[in-house]
């Protein structure tokens, strides 16, 4: 049996990993989703002080409070930021790590340093504008490159607002998280945003690096769970 923990991206929550779950649940794997502080069914929970470091040490309970060990950690998207920084205290306890469509920070940095200069200042302006200078409004699953209007729709309705502290605190990771046994990237072949694209491009070429691409959008566990449920159970 292997344990899987899935980290979700911004403006997320545990919820969006609903349709990859019970393929993995089925397999004979336990699997853990939480919903980090501030964002989903935890946005109660939201405030100025609410940073990347918050969501690292989310992961880092649950984990050890859950004796956890031989894990598959998942990080979608902004979840690279987090997950990287949980295996750089916990890389012990993890047997993969997989980033899926997802940053992977070096030390120092913070989500706005993979962003364009209009990225960042837009997401500045926002956070002054709609969210009273520390809330970052979700951006639109369209931007994304999510087609399905069903899927639009639950995206637009579960997503909240994300503390701006989350995309500009830097994570601190010496390179400890490199001890991960295996290291993944799965790339949205679909979305052709240039962000995540040198991640893919250096796991590719990596001897260091499994890489899979799957032929959809940003939002792949919404999009092809199956397909992403496949590729993590070859990992168990």
């Amino acid at each position: 049996m292997t344990t899987f923990v899935l980290v979700h991206g911004a403006w997320h929550g545990g919820w969006c990993w609903q349709r990859v779950t019970p393929h993995l649940i089925a397999a004979g794997h336990r699997v853990f989703t939480p919903t980090l502080t501030g964002v989903g069914e935890s946005a109660h929970l939201a405030s100025p002080a609410v940073g990347v470091s918050t969501h690292i040490q989310d992961v880092i309970g649950l984990i050890e409070k859950n004796e956890l060990q031989d894990i598959v950690l998942v990080g979608h998207s902004y979840g690279g930021m987090v997950i990287t920084g949980v295996a750089e205290k916990l890389h012990a306890k993890i047997a993969s790590i997989v980033y899926l469509d997802a940053f992977i920070p070096e030390d120092g940095q913070a989500l706005v340093h993979h962003q364009p200069e209009a990225a960042r200042t837009g997401m500045m302006m926002d956070a002054i504008e709609n969210g009273d200078g520390w809330q970052v409004t979700p951006r639109s699953p369209e931007y994304f490159a999510v087609k399905d209007q069903d899927n639009i729709d639950w995206i637009n309705r579960q997503c909240t607002r994300q503390p701006l502290l989350t995309f500009i605190q830097p994570v601190r990771a010496k390179g400890d998280w490199k001890k991960v046994p295996r290291k993944v990237y799965i790339r949205a072949a679909g979305h052709p945003g240039p962000v995540f694209a040198p991640f893919g491009d250096m796991a590719k070429t990596s001897a260091d690096w499994d890489y899979h691409a799957v032929p959809c959008g940003h939002e792949v566990m919404i999009e092809m769970p199956k397909e992403l449920a496949d590729i993590l159970l070859s990992l168990s």
